[in-house]
């Protein structure tokens, strides 16, 4: 049996013949124009980079192409506040795993403000039946600090045998919760669930059953969490935070 028989998607293709240009975007970003074919751990890959390499890019095209909302949700959500995704999900084609997910869902921190008031506005809905909101918990996403809220919905919301996918959850999280995001990770990957994940996080990156795949300038590469520019920056500020300040405050 295939070893990877379990693992939801197990990659992507970019269609470049069929790209009308590379000059336009979100084509002419390096990693995407030289991207050919991603291939994903069967439990985690983190999409790694500096700011404008096109994580969030790809990372939206991929679960677009899912058939999972821009803005985020599970597939039943269709909500929108502003069309501002690219046209790179049509140009994209996906090769799945021999079985099909149970659950799935987009979590992306910038609208997660939108997500959260879609969600009362259908559980106002008259005659709907049991509310949405109990599987995030049970307490209404604006009634909470922007951190709790998005893990309060990493915590309940996620299960057993889905397909996740993350932009860059480390931005509504301390470090601590970061930690305790791992251990959940952790938790649903031995419940034959599959992430995808965007993120600056070294802490998040340390997950051990997982690839890292880097975008930069020169296309897109495995690489190990060791090797990555945010783990290097972090611990040459750590190790030596005093000279790294003088240097970078000087006049």
């Amino acid at each position: 049996m295939d070893i990877y028989s379990s693992r939801y998607l197990r990659s992507i293709r970019l269609i470049k013949e069929s790209v009308p240009s590379f000059q336009e975007y979100p084509f002419q970003i390096p990693s995407i124009r030289k991207m050919t074919e991603l291939s994903f751990h069967e439990n985690v890959t983190f999409l790694v980079g500096e700011n404008g390499m096109g994580k969030s890019t790809l990372l939206e095209a991929i679960s677009i192409v899912l058939g999972f909302n821009p803005e985020g949700g599970s597939l039943n959500f269709n909500f929108s506040t502003y069309d501002s995704y690219s046209n790179l999900s049509d140009y994209l084609t996906v090769v799945k795993g021999l079985n099909r997910p149970e659950d799935g869902f987009f979590l992306r921190a910038e609208s997660f403000y939108n997500l959260a008031s879609n969600i009362e506005e259908l559980d106002r809905e008259p005659m709907r039946g049991s509310r949405i909101i109990d599987s995030f918990g049970g307490v209404s996403l604006h009634d909470q600090s922007h951190g709790e809220a998005f893990f309060s919905t990493f915590m309940n919301r996620f299960g057993a045998n889905g397909i996740y996918i993350l932009d860059e959850p480390e931005a509504a999280l301390s470090p601590l919760r970061q930690l305790s995001m791992l251990s959940r990770i952790h938790e649903l990957v031995n419940q034959n669930s599959q992430f995808i994940i965007a993120t600056h996080s070294p802490i998040l990156m340390s997950y051990p059953s997982s690839n890292i795949l880097e975008l930069t300038e020169n296309g897109i590469r495995k690489t190990s969490v060791e090797d990555t520019g945010h783990y290097k920056l972090m611990k040459q500020f750590f190790e030596d935070k005093d000279r790294f300040i003088h240097h970078l405050l000087k006049d």
